[in-house]
């Protein structure tokens, strides 16, 4: 598939430069086979390449969501970063998309936050390997929960890992899984609620168990189905993957006063964890976790195919463009 280029009256590029195309592609991750979208150039000049890597859950390479609809929002991002003359990979996850669930289809259970992670690994793998990828100029963007996988892939001593030149976290995990749905009970839950979750949180945390009588919801959020999946994602602390962030590495934050997710006073202890970076932070008005202007955050306004918001891609024009 062929992806029409810009004129050289609105980038100011050559006539004659080759369209970009969009390549169906896929990589191997410890036996599961990944599928994704490579957009790039034809031919074979290294230039700047760009992994993103989409939102919790069973959200695709576009952003698509099997809750929320066919959001496209990292479609969006990837058009974005073209305009910019940056390839991009974008693939499905494990049981999202073409990828499904490989080998997981008989244990589901299995499915935790490393084999995650250990997409992405094999994701940026493929990309640098490109020979339209300059390894010296390989960024990572990410939304959401995805940005814990950006920050492990930014902080990979592995022999040979290929090395992360920049970072976007666009409404990052501000701390530990668990750390963060108490601070929601806190704000929104009854004193019994708050009671009976700081038990059950200390209960899955010693026991790995969950109790069946979860209040207000919250059996949907943790329960005996999806109980180990929670604690894996619990172990992981976004201030430590923070803190092994090179120094000096160019990072874009974004929160929002509109997303209960990554509002920027929750952010402060992640942003502290970045300070030895090259950090900048973009505190959005009214856009909501999709990256779309929407005060209300409602996820049934997610698959609407509103643009990215304005402020969003001022500041990943002004990141892109330093």
């Amino acid at each position: 598939m062929l992806v029409a280029a810009c004129s050289k009256d609105e980038q100011g590029r050559p006539d004659h430069m080759p369209e970009w195309m969009e390549q169906d592609v896929t990589f191997e991750a410890d036996g599961l086979t990944l599928h994704g979208t490579y957009r790039h150039r034809p031919g074979d000049t290294p230039g700047p390449a760009a992994l993103l890597i989409s939102e919790s859950g069973n959200t695709d390479r576009n952003g698509d969501n099997q809750v929320a609809g066919p959001i496209g929002n990292m479609r969006q991002l990837a058009d974005l970063l073209t305009g910019h003359e940056i390839a991009t990979l974008r693939y499905d996850k494990v049981g999202t998309g073409r990828t499904g669930l490989g080998p997981f289809a008989q244990r589901p259970q299995d499915v935790v936050s490393a084999v995650y992670t250990a997409g992405a690994v094999a994701a940026l793998a493929f990309l640098a390997g490109q020979p339209a990828s300059d390894p010296a100029r390989l960024s990572v963007y990410a939304l959401g929960e995805g940005t814990v996988h950006a920050l492990a892939l930014a902080g990979d001593t592995t022999p040979g890992a290929p090395k992360v030149h920049s970072l976007g976290l666009f409404q990052p995990l501000p701390g530990r899984y668990l750390d963060i749905i108490t601070n929601r009970v806190k704000a929104d839950g009854s004193p019994e609620t708050v009671v009976t979750w700081a038990a059950a949180v200390e209960q899955i945390r010693t026991a790995g168990t969950v109790p069946d009588d979860l209040p207000d919801g919250l059996g949907a959020i943790v329960n005996k189905n999806n109980v180990k999946a929670v604690v894996e994602a619990d172990k992981i602390d976004p201030l430590a993957l923070a803190a092994a962030v090179p120094a000096g590495t160019p990072v874009l934050l974004t929160c929002s006063d509109a997303d209960s997710q990554a509002r920027c006073d929750a952010e402060q202890p992640l942003i502290a964890a970045l300070a030895h970076t090259e950090l900048t932070v973009v505190e959005l008005e009214g856009v909501n976790h999709v990256l779309r202007d929407d005060p209300t955050d409602n996820i049934a306004n997610y698959a609407k195919q509103d643009p990215l918001s304005p402020q969003l891609v001022t500041a990943l024009d002004g990141f892109v463009g330093e």
